[in-house]
């Protein structure tokens, strides 16, 4: 009999919460949509790459803009299938018309479409039944997930519901764009590190969208670094996010801020061994009780162990040859996939 993988027994058969890459990178002109793809043919699909056309269209040459993120999408720079936008927020005229020529143009849909700026719940799912009904028109076979960014007094207050919403897969904070919405009551010293952690309304924003993300098996996405040259600032951004406020993905702007924010997401050796150590001792045991070094282990704590492999699948981390077991078929990491 076939050993049961942790996938099948530990969700009460339900799929295991979604995980993406660990850096979201993002790129507005055309000259840097090209370098951070080819960065990502580089390096793999470590991290995703985001074609921005809401800062990165001039104004009036929307659609010229929209057309241009198309064409890269599905083609010889897009070889794995993580390429996502950005399009116009809610209230700009041309959100729709960057739907309709994206899905249309593109060779294949994007990975996900991130939705800036959203207010309240009702504009979000509008939102997103749009894309769901564009895609259905024009005959794409898989929903195109959407990626909410959170940066507003509005969506805060509402962001359980804005998590819990049908086609989402993350929440992304904003956080100049939320600081700035306090009209001066908070520093600006609370946009970049250390402050950024400490503002008492800023970590209560970080902590109410991680929260929302997790209560929902959404991805929650923390906000980008604005240091560009000292990458042990960034690297640090990214732990603290992720040990903190329970971050498993973070923004870029810079091609050099990808690598330190993937190493900090990424787990350690010894955490990768220690998992499949636990994680085939209990699918050797029919996924019962087990004891590792003294301490006892149940479902609860394989579920914890399980989410170490798959970040580490995630970020490009050597898995052991013996943890082969644990994986399904359908269960390939993101360079096994891209290559199939």
């Amino acid at each position: 009999m076939r050993a049961l993988t942790p996938a099948e027994v530990l969700f009460d058969g339900e799929a295991p919460p979604t995980m993406l890459p660990a850096c979201d990178h993002y790129a507005g002109s055309e000259k840097l949509m090209l370098k951070s793809l080819a960065l990502q043919q580089q390096l793999g699909p470590v991290f995703d790459v985001t074609l921005d056309c809401e800062d990165g269209a001039q104004v009036g040459r929307e659609a010229e803009h929209a057309e241009l993120v198309a064409s890269l999408l599905g083609g010889e720079h897009d070889r794995f299938g993580r390429v996502g936008v950005r399009i116009h927020d809610f209230a700009h005229a041309h959100w729709r018309d960057d739907v309709r020529l994206i899905l249309r143009a593109a060779k294949r849909a994007p990975a996900y479409i991130a939705l800036p700026k959203i207010r309240n719940v009702p504009d979000a799912a509008e939102m997103c039944a749009f894309i769901e009904a564009t895609r259905r028109e024009l005959g794409i076979a898989q929903p195109v997930p959407v990626q909410l960014l959170i940066e507003t007094h509005g969506a805060l207050t509402r962001v359980f519901e804005l998590a819990a919403l049908p086609g989402v897969e993350a929440l992304s904070f904003g956080l100049m764009d939320f600081v700035s919405a306090h009209d001066g009551a908070i520093p600006d010293t609370a946009m970049r590190s250390p402050g950024q952690f400490d503002h008492p309304l800023v970590r209560r924003a970080k902590l109410e969208i991680s929260a929302a993300c997790h209560a929902h098996g959404k991805v929650p996405s923390h906000n980008v670094s604005t240091e560009v040259r000292d990458m042990d600032v960034v690297g640090n951004d990214a732990l603290r996010a992720r040990n903190e406020f329970g971050y498993t993905r973070m923004w870029s702007i810079h091609p050099a801020q990808i690598p330190a924010i993937v190493s900090a997401f990424a787990p350690r050796d010894e955490e990768i061994a220690t998992a499949t150590e636990i994680l085939l001792a209990a699918q050797s045991a029919a996924w019962g009780p087990t004891r590792h070094r003294d301490t006892l282990h149940d479902r609860a704590s394989y579920r914890y162990y399980w989410s170490v492999l798959r970040r580490a699948r995630s970020t490009g981390r050597s898995v052991p040859a013996e943890a082969a077991p644990l994986f399904g078929p359908g269960e390939t990491n993101a360079t096994e996939k891209s290559t199939s």
